[in-house]
């Protein structure tokens, strides 16, 4: 499979303590099968639907780590893009770095202190299935500071960004989405999106990305995570995009979840 066009969300993994539980939470849910490898830096495991790379576990190396979500950008020069990264006024956590010969990962931050990946495709390229049940779907940043994060996304990946509503004059739009560089800044061909954080959001919530799965049926999709230790953050709400909800696994991590055949 051909690497992601650069800014394109290209692939996610998830930080958990137990590892055991995780393959059988997401296996239940998603229908997941999994692979475990081994690399220079320790332990990986690959999640796979149908043979498919679709998503990766990765064990906490400490405990003192948080329980989340990591979702990770294509880059064509990982070097190149931690540079911008830091002139962009975002934070390298973690610098560029080959894992065996499967890709180059970084870690970052944006002005606002949300976290994210970039990945320079070597032998794994990314998803090698998405957009289908069981699959990733879709990924947002969550903010308080819009301006700058919209300045650092464009600088660092160069998207254009589009308003998914109008907004009143002089404010920032609530919901912005990115489309990679050279595409019409449109819903067609968005690849994300930023989320402005309101009143809504609890104060000691940080910054954050959501990522979002494809599923067949969002309402059951709520039932069997409850039945798997789970719990739901935002139950199930009709959008033009889909019906979604926002979960938690049985470990702590958040993540949402999309029906979107219910479109149209």
């Amino acid at each position: 499979m051909a690497a992601f066009a650069e800014g394109v969300p290209c692939w996610a993994d998830v930080l958990l303590s137990d590892l055991a539980a995780g393959r059988r939470f997401y296996g239940e849910l998603f229908g997941w099968t999994f692979e475990q490898i081994v690399t220079d830096y320790g332990s990986y495991t690959r999640a796979l639907l149908g043979g498919k790379d679709v998503a990766g576990l990765v064990p906490k190396p400490d405990g003192r780590m948080p329980t989340v979500w990591n979702i990770y950008f294509a880059a064509r020069d990982a070097a190149a893009t931690a540079v911008r990264i830091r002139e962009a006024g975002g934070r390298v956590i973690t610098p560029p770095v080959w894992i065996d010969e499967f890709c180059v990962m970084a870690t970052a931050a944006d002005p606002g202190g949300a976290v994210f990946g970039i990945w320079q495709a070597g032998s794994h390229t990314g998803f090698a299935r998405r957009g289908a049940p069981g699959s990733y779907g879709w990924t947002e940043v969550h903010t308080r500071q819009p301006r700058a994060v919209d300045a650092f996304y464009r600088a660092v990946f160069g998207y254009g960004m589009g308003p998914m509503e109008p907004s009143a004059e002089g404010a920032p739009a609530e919901v912005v989405l990115w489309t990679p560089r050279g595409e019409p800044p449109d819903p067609r061909h968005a690849i994300g999106g930023r989320v402005v954080m309101g009143e809504e959001y609890p104060a000691v919530l940080p910054a954050h990305f959501l990522t979002y799965f494809v599923v067949a049926d969002c309402d059951q999709t709520l039932r069997t995570v409850h039945r798997l230790g789970g719990r739901v953050l935002k139950t199930a709400e009709d959008t033009p995009y889909g019906r979604f909800a926002v979960l938690v696994d049985n470990q702590g991590a958040a993540f949402a979840v999309i029906d979107n055949s219910t479109v149209g």
